[in-house]
């Protein structure tokens, strides 16, 4: 599976300690990541992390257009929900297009340890398969 992250600034360090506490599982899939958050992951769980540019840069347009062509299998993003006013229109356009191509996304450690086990369970295998039908 191929799995994004991100995280704003005040949720690094949330992110780091997730991917050590996961690296496991993590370590089983390919990761990608804005810049400063994958360097941060990488350095912390010794492994390899696609860096695309910081979020500020783009780094959410480049996730969000992998998303698009459909190679981005998750994603989780840690945002501040205390300070919505820094939400960038990449990040917002990185929730809708989560949305809009059925992608698991998970905003929150809750989430995104649920979304974790899944992945260790093999709940989201079907994304290699193809879309589920409703």
């Amino acid at each position: 599976m191929n799995i994004a992250l991100s995280s704003q600034d005040s949720k690094k360090e949330l992110m780091v300690r997730f991917c050590i506490a996961y690296s496991g599982i993590l370590s089983k899939h390919k990761l990608c990541s804005t810049a400063n958050t994958g360097k941060l992951v990488e350095e912390a769980i010794g492994t390899k992390v696609t860096k695309f540019l910081s979020a500020k840069q783009g780094g959410c347009q480049q996730i969000s257009s992998r998303i698009s062509c459909g190679e981005i299998d998750s994603v989780i993003f840690f945002r501040d929900a205390t300070r919505p006013e820094l939400m960038g229109r990449g990040e917002d356009d990185l929730l809708r297009l989560c949305d809009l191509h059925i992608i698991p996304l998970a905003t929150n450690i809750a989430t995104a340890e649920i979304l974790i086990h899944g992945l260790e369970r093999g709940d989201l295998e079907w994304r290699k398969i193809g879309k589920p039908v409703f």
